[in-house]
Formats: structure tokens, C-alpha cells, sequence
């Protein structure tokens, strides 16, 4: 199983970018995933997370900013950033609970794993 992080970059102050999340391999069923951020100097926190009905979570320094969505046919999310500003600077790291790498009933009482992409890097510009 693996988890990979896609967009990110640079964006000025008061601009949207999106950072996407897919996980891929031998998987058997998806649950919660997410993202974290750790901003320079700082320690990585959790800014936002969507189970697999769709509820979601905001940390309350994004909440009305961003938007988490998923695409469960895909394994997909994706993070919509708007209104950003110098302290959503730093790496992303996206998230995901996997049951995967299991054989089938195995898989059906198997606990799900937490598997964590490499991190994308965002800059904001002022």
C-alpha cells in the first residue's frame, strides 16, 4: 500500500491551491484519511480528516478556508485551500487508514493501518 501526494507549490496570500491524496496497492477497503501540517520550526498538526461516509473535520485555524473532499471509487482526496495565508506555509502530509495486503477473510477482521504519504511542500508568499 501506498500513499501519494500530489500539487502543493508556491501561491500568494489570499490565492487557493489544492494538494490531492490517492492510496494505491493491494488494498481492501479505505477508511479515514486526512491531512497534517507542520509549518517551519513548528510540530506537525492535523488541519483537516474525511471518513468514508464523507464527515468531515477542520482544525479551527482552516475552518472556512478549507475544503476536504473524497473519491472513494478512487481512493482519492483532495484538499482545497483558500484565503491562504503566510502561516499555512510548510509540508503536507496526507493520511490514510488502509485494510489492505490481506487475503480476503482476512481482510474482513483485519485492523486498519495508518499509511502516510511523503509530505508535499506549500508555500505561501506575502
Amino acid at each position: 500500500v501506498q500513499v501519494l501526494e500530489s500539487g502543493g507549490g508556491l501561491v500568494q496570500a489570499g490565492g487557493s491551491l489544492s494538494v490531492s491524496c490517492t492510496a494505491s496497492g493491494n488494498i481492501y477497503k479505505v477508511n479515514d484519511m486526512g491531512w497534517w501540517h507542520q509549518a517551519p520550526g513548528k510540530e506537525r498538526e492535523l488541519v483537516a480528516r474525511i471518513n468514508v461516509g464523507g464527515g468531515t473535520w477542520y482544525a479551527d485555524s482552516v475552518k472556512g478556508r478549507f475544503a476536504l473532499s473524497r473519491d472513494n471509487a478512487k481512493n482519492t482526496v483532495t484538499l482545497q485551500m483558500n484565503s491562504v495565508g503566510p502561516e499555512d506555509t510548510g509540508v503536507y502530509y496526507c493520511y490514510s487508514y488502509v485494510v489492505g495486503d490481506c487475503a480476503a477473510i482476512a481482510c474482513v477482521v483485519a485492523v486498519p493501518k495508518q499509511y502516510w504519504g511523503q509530505g508535499t511542500q506549500v508555500n505561501v508568499s506575502s
